[in-house]
């Protein structure tokens, strides 16, 4: 499926099934024939109703888009209108397998950042047996611990520029020496320390 049109009726009528009452939008009719025509949705007095196949269609884009809203909250720091438009425009750019890394990215979040549940993917219930735990910041690992940065969750140059002088970049591994009174860390054959603020913004893909 890579038709934006039918992937929105499908989203609606996702919608409309998870929120009961809620109206989907207006639809063309060339769009209602091509999802006829796919097996995706069936016409009941007028209205569409989604077949079973139209209805996970339209729960993997609603997944996308909220995973794309985590996205651009958590790690983009764009909200607002701005947020919500890019998201209606990254749910259909976002594709199996790349959805899927930015869900692992993103810790496999459980709801956007409405409060609304974002449908669990393959990733997740593989990140549940693995012995890799959920991204989070430096600041939650214990002592000893290791993993890869995932990213830095900051839009200020400065401490951009002081992270990446200490060599963290998402995909550089790093161990956590200890955490009191001060976070010192390791990178390469190099130890470093920084404050809580600054280790609340280095986020790790933790692993036993």
């Amino acid at each position: 499926m890579n038709d934006p049109h039918i992937e929105e009726v499908l989203e609606d009528l996702y919608l409309q099934h998870e929120q009961h009452g809620r109206q989907p939008r207006p639809a063309s009719d060339a769009t209602l024939v091509a999802a006829c025509a796919a097996g995706l949705i069936t016409m009941d007095t007028g209205h569409p109703v989604a077949t079973a196949n139209g209805l996970e269609l339209g729960k993997q884009v609603v997944r996308r888009h909220r995973l794309a809203e985590c996205l651009l909250r958590d790690v983009l720091q764009v909200t607002g209108e701005e947020a919500e438009e890019d998201a209606c425009t990254f749910e259909h750019i976002l594709r199996p397998g790349l959805e899927d890394k930015v869900c692992t990215l993103l810790g496999h979040p459980l709801t956007c950042p409405d409060g609304h549940p974002i449908p669990r993917g393959a990733c997740c219930l593989k990140a549940e047996k693995d012995s890799v735990l959920e991204v989070g910041p430096l600041c939650d690992g214990r002592a000893g611990q290791s993993g890869v940065v995932a990213y830095l969750s900051t839009r200020d140059n400065r401490e951009i520029q002081k992270l990446m002088a200490m060599g963290i970049l998402p995909g550089s591994d790093i161990r956590l020496v200890r955490l009191f009174p001060s976070y010192i860390f390791e990178i390469g054959h190099s130890q470093f320390t920084v404050d809580r603020a600054l280790a609340e913004k280095i986020f790790v893909h933790w692993q036993e």
